[in-house]
């Protein structure tokens, strides 16, 4: 069983960014054209804590919206105001927009320099929340830094000469994040030092190369606060924040093929539900796993579910998949998700563990 909200958005989005539980911001990502930034409100009857009786609105609605002249790969919203953060092609810059108060407009109003110019990367992006935000932000280690958002001054820069290229920045507090080098290194880095991450050097044993993102999340097997990794070819590893070295389990997912766009591989951690989590970039599903009897290496796994809505069929019935481009678990409803795809839809929908409810 699945409650399903489709929406047909007029351009691809790779970015779903949660602001509070009833909206989230939404970017097109195509090159040489301009791309519209939206912020959609859910639909009314996801907005509500029970099940109130029948709504008639179902559909999502476009609160503000703007025009970027670039590709926004990664948005970011500024925690207590209403400021966003977008990076994207071509990556000399990251562009700072704010959502209007007293109208339907997201304008842009600045932008934060990027020193290390490089023709097909483009910095990733995190927010550092706190009375001054700071903006983390860059494409490879050497270019790691936090700008003050107001004043644009740098307060911390990784300093070394480090060329590995990264997937993903994690802010996890006040003072620490998180990195994920698309070689699969694991890195932890407390700004109050200098640069001395406690880190994994390689990706999971047994890998095959390829591409790899990660998140920080859940409280996995019981280990406190945990980290997933996912790569290319859908092998997916847990390791202990406490000893990135020694991955706590590592297992293969059953993927048909590796993902044909590794930039769009995700893991996300549930935020509501111990020990799940959801996996896409592989094909037109996102797949949900629980991981609490994981360990060992190697073993292959099954989803606890898998949602199909992206996939339909063709006047053949043959299987036509767009491929997911990205999704995210709602702040506040454990088992409901969103996901967008190649082909402009986007979904929101639950998903009931169907051996629990058994």
């Amino acid at each position: 069983y699945q409650d399903f909200h489709a929406f047909d958005l007029s351009e691809a989005t790779r970015v779903l960014e949660w602001i509070g539980d009833k909206g989230v911001f939404v970017a097109g990502y195509e090159s040489q054209k301009k791309n519209e930034i939206l912020h959609l409100i859910l639909p009314l009857r996801l907005s509500v804590k029970e099940n109130q009786g029948l709504f008639p609105e179902r559909d999502f609605k476009v609160r503000h919206g703007g025009f970027s002249d670039r590709s926004v790969f990664d948005l970011k919203h500024v925690p207590d105001t209403r400021l966003l953060v977008t990076s994207g092609l071509p990556g000399c810059y990251l562009q700072v927009w704010q959502v209007a108060e007293d109208s339907d407009v997201i304008k842009a109003v600045g932008t934060i320099a990027v020193h290390e110019k490089e023709g097909h990367l483009w910095p990733r992006v995190a927010i550092f929340s706190s009375v001054a935000p700071g903006v983390l932000h860059g494409a490879r280690l050497s270019s790691l830094k936090v700008v003050d958002l107001e004043s644009q001054k740098t307060t911390y820069t990784s300093g070394v000469s480090d060329s590995d290229e990264l997937s993903s920045l994690q802010v996890l507090d006040a003072d620490t994040f998180a990195f994920c080098c698309a070689s699969g290194r694991l890195g932890l880095v407390d700004t109050r030092q200098k640069w001395a991450p406690s880190e994994s050097l390689s990706s999971c044993p047994g890998s095959g190369g390829g591409r790899w993102c990660a998140e920080v999340g859940g409280r996995g097997q019981g280990h406190g606060c945990s980290i997933a990794s996912l790569g290319s070819d859908g092998q997916l590893c847990l390791l202990d924040h406490r000893d990135l070295s020694h991955p706590v389990s590592s297992v293969q997912c059953p993927v048909s093929t590796p993902s044909p766009d590794p930039e769009l591989l995700r893991v996300t951690w549930a935020p509501g539900l111990d020990n799940c989590l959801a996996i896409s970039g592989f094909d037109g599903t996102v797949q949900v796993y629980n991981v609490t009897s994981w360990d060992g290496m190697g073993g292959q796994v099954e989803p606890l579910f898998t949602h199909r809505g992206h996939v339909f069929l063709d006047g053949n019935g043959i299987d036509t998949a767009p491929l997911v481009t990205t999704h995210t678990w709602h702040p506040q409803k454990p088992r409901t998700l969103l996901s967008a795809a190649s082909d402009a839809s986007l979904h929101v929908w639950d998903w009931v563990d169907l051996c629990a409810s058994g």
